[in-house]
């Protein structure tokens, strides 16, 4: 499924750049954004490893961790930890990641009635 390789590709793209993060925020925003890309990715892994109710369940857990991410990289944008360039990439990287699971998440709904 593409989304995998989408969230790859972000994790591939996000975790080096949030290195360069200040050193000061690194145990606190840095480690919160990085966890919650970690959680997402992990998350989508237990979704397509059920069905049913379960995979629903995983499935709108990973959407509040990619909602949650948004949230940490319009801080960061904000804080000028990335540049506009930067956050328009990473933000297109997540749009197209939300459109895979907002489709799959529809799939896994319709198949449940």
């Amino acid at each position: 499924m593409q989304i995998f390789t989408l969230t790859y590709d972000l994790l591939r793209w996000l975790l080096p750049h949030s290195e360069r993060f200040p050193k000061a925020q690194r145990f606190v925003v840095t480690k919160r954004l990085q966890d919650t890309v970690l959680d997402f990715y992990e998350t989508i892994y237990l979704a397509n490893a059920h069905m049913g109710r379960t995979r629903e369940g995983h499935l709108r857990t990973a959407d509040a961790h990619l909602n949650k991410l948004r949230s940490y990289l319009r801080l960061v944008f904000e804080w000028g930890w990335l540049t506009s360039g930067q956050y328009a990439h990473v933000s297109k990287m997540v749009t197209q990641i939300g459109q895979r699971l907002g489709g799959w998440l529809k799939q896994t709904m319709g198949l449940k009635k």
